[in-house]
């Protein structure tokens, strides 16, 4: 049975107090980086962030905020960079935040292999 089919627990109340329920449904979905980053930070309390974070995977979602992570062409990426080229300090902050974004899908148990979750460079 896959993660995005499986039942849901009996004792979550559904419609209950789920951020995507509860703010704009625009907001996972934004061109802009800070409010993505809001988007993720609103998903940190959810009773569905592990169900909601592996049907995103199987699915290869192309893009928004699903299960606290940021999907951008069907891959997890640390942070939406806004346009133009980026900073030098920003490439060496995206690469430990690249690292923080795969030790919470392994926390998951959303990487057990490298081909299972693919991550943005």
């Amino acid at each position: 049975m896959s993660l995005a089919l499986a039942p849901l627990d009996v004792s979550v109340e559904v419609e209950a107090n789920l951020p995507c329920r509860k703010f704009d449904p625009d907001l996972w979905f934004s061109d802009s980086p800070a409010e993505l980053e809001l988007a993720k930070s609103l998903c940190g309390d959810c009773p569905l962030r592990v169900e909601c974070l592996a049907g995103a995977v199987e699915r290869a979602e192309p893009w928004g905020v699903w299960g606290g992570e940021i999907f951008e062409r069907g891959a997890v990426v640390p942070r939406k960079r806004p346009r133009g080229r980026p900073r030098k300090e920003d490439l060496a902050r995206d690469a430990q935040l690249r690292v923080e974004a795969e030790a919470r899908l392994a926390a998951s148990g959303l990487s057990e292999s490298r081909n299972s979750v693919r991550l943005a460079a």
